[in-house]
């Protein structure tokens, strides 16, 4: 279920900080986003898929970090970023 590589390359385009730029937090937390919505999905059809519920974990264990480090960096960036998102309801 990995995403798709049209979607992937959509994400990148939106969220890339300069032209070539494919792994900046910014981009790897819209990647991770979308990752997760669909794992996220699958779950709810899937209810008893332990080992995905676990790397659905993971990811949002990555994810974390990785806006914890965007915004001890960058805290304007990182507050543009999760309004973009629609996160932190």
């Amino acid at each position: 279920m990995p995403v798709s590589t049209e979607k992937k390359s959509e994400i990148i385009e939106n969220y890339q900080t300069h032209p070539g730029d494919v792994g900046s937090a910014q981009v790897q937390i819209a990647l991770l986003t979308e990752r997760i919505a669909q794992l996220t999905e699958h779950l709810r059809a899937n209810k008893h898929d332990y080992h995905t519920r676990r790397g659905l974990l993971k990811l949002v264990g990555r994810r974390r970090r990785l806006q914890a480090y965007l915004a001890k960096k960058s805290p304007e960036q990182y507050r543009e970023l999760i309004t973009r998102l629609g996160l932190r309801h």
